[in-house]
């Protein structure tokens, strides 16, 4: 796919990929092979009919390819952009090195999309609640208001998408696509509110007191911190309040908006995932010389393997087996020091841990520092049940989505930790399945 150019992207925020033309899909859908038993859709985590799909494209026909797609999939033009095909339906596609660009068409059906068609629906008039909005509850929200029930999405922000918003940076995903599915959820007949916090404006229990069903999808935004010295300087921020304050509070765009983000010359990003990525891409287009620093090797990185690359064509320094001991400065952040690591056995996780080397440390100077190893549950809401959780405290399910609490159900990061946006929206569709069973039931 045709992207900016690395310069001139690097310093603004506007979308790196630019999409296919007409052309160039048609000619990309031509290459499948349309198996009798594709692989591909086993690979996907919400079951699109892929070889369906992109056999409307190869026909010039989007319309029909978008409508394909959302009987699995109520957030096309975000999983066009955000998903790891190469690590699902990209993989199993029969043509290996050469699979067919299942994301990218997928994308290209959205983008092409000219109306939002509706389906009737028929009520049945029994009431859902939804906490949050990200991938996980509006999938489950839409899901739900498609089988005719009257679903009350509670986001405790100000806007709606959760981590598509406050999470993914503008250049990966504008927000004007999530903006569109949030409202295509909307006209599903989902009531959406706002500025509501649960826990705080209103308890679970009151939420049991007036809902048949309820579904928790309130992601994981607690952020893991090292606890190193020196964590607590001014300029040490966690990714997520970083992020936060760039995509959700448009900082970048200061002072057009009120909230900004302190900039500096030198920031070093800790971390290896995707939201190490963003954060890093992000602090480059502020103005920033960037250098990453990850505790293992570039082969065990679990970023995506496009946004590694484009990280590296905007100029941002990777540091592998590199792992920061202290964070040096007396009132401000003056620079990091790290130690070298080398590979050792392999670790629970299934991969080899990072061991230090004696002796190797050295300081990379910097003047800000952003923490991105993780994040963990927000205790707000699940520190306020009775809900069975594990150690960490995510919540515990069952194969259904189903809490210790026969009525509540929960998906995504607040069950899983952090995972993919199409992993939490598998989570909403398995959840909403099941609280249509267990409501019809009674």
């Amino acid at each position: 796919m045709r992207k900016q150019d690395p310069k001139q992207r690097s310093s603004n925020f506007n979308e790196v990929n630019l999409g296919y033309s007409k052309e160039e899909a048609i000619k990309e859908a031509s290459r499948c092979l349309q198996c009798k038993v594709p692989q591909c859709v086993q690979g996907c985590p919400v079951g699109i009919n892929i070889p369906g799909f992109i056999n409307f494209i190869k026909q010039d026909r989007p319309e029909k390819a978008i409508e394909e797609i959302k009987k699995a999939n109520n957030l096309p033009g975000v999983c066009g952009r955000v998903c790891p095909q190469e690590e699902q339906c990209e993989l199993k596609c029969i043509l290996k090195n050469k699979a067919i660009k299942i994301g990218y068409l997928e994308r290209y059906a959205a983008d092409s999309e000219k109306s939002q068609i509706i389906p009737k629906i028929k009520p049945n008039k029994k009431k859902v609640a939804v906490i949050g909005s990200g991938p996980s509850s509006l999938t489950c929200a839409a899901d739900l208001a498609l089988k005719g029930y009257e679903v009350t999405l509670f986001e405790a922000l100000h806007d709606t998408g959760g981590v598509l918003r406050y999470g993914i940076p503008e250049f990966r995903l504008p927000k004007r696509i999530v903006d569109s599915e949030v409202e295509y959820i909307k006209k599903l007949g989902v009531n959406i509110k706002k500025n509501f916090i649960i826990g705080k404006t209103k308890s679970l229990d009151d939420l049991k007191q007036e809902f048949d069903a309820i579904f928790i999808g309130v992601g994981a935004g607690l952020p893991n911190f090292m606890n190193i010295p020196g964590e607590n300087l001014p300029s040490v921020y966690s990714a997520n309040e970083f992020l936060t304050r760039i995509n959700l509070m448009k900082a970048y765009d200061f002072p057009n908006y009120e909230t900004p983000v302190k900039k500096a010359e030198k920031v070093v990003v800790v971390g290896g995932g995707n939201v190490a990525m963003d954060s890093a891409r992000c602090a480059k287009r502020l103005g920033s010389s960037v250098t990453l620093v990850y505790r293992r090797s570039l082969e065990e990185m679990p970023a995506r393997i496009e946004e590694i690359q484009n990280a590296r064509e905007e100029g941002i320094e990777l540091l592998f087996l590199t792992n920061p001991t202290k964070i040096i400065g007396a009132d401000k952040v003056e620079g990091i020091e790290c130690v070298q690591m080398q590979l050792g056995e392999i670790d629970a996780d299934g991969r080899r841990a990072p061991v230090p080397i004696e002796n190797s440390e050295f300081v990379i100077p910097c003047q800000q520092v952003i923490i991105a190893i993780g994040q963990g549950p927000n205790p707000l809401l699940v520190k306020q049940t009775n809900l069975n959780k594990d150690f960490k405290g995510y919540l515990n399910v069952n194969e259904k989505g189903q809490t210790s609490d026969p009525k509540i159900f929960a998906g995504g990061d607040i069950v899983k930790g952090a995972a993919t946006v199409i992993k939490a929206m598998a989570d909403g569709k398995k959840a909403a399945k099941a609280i249509d069973e267990s409501l019809n039931k009674k």
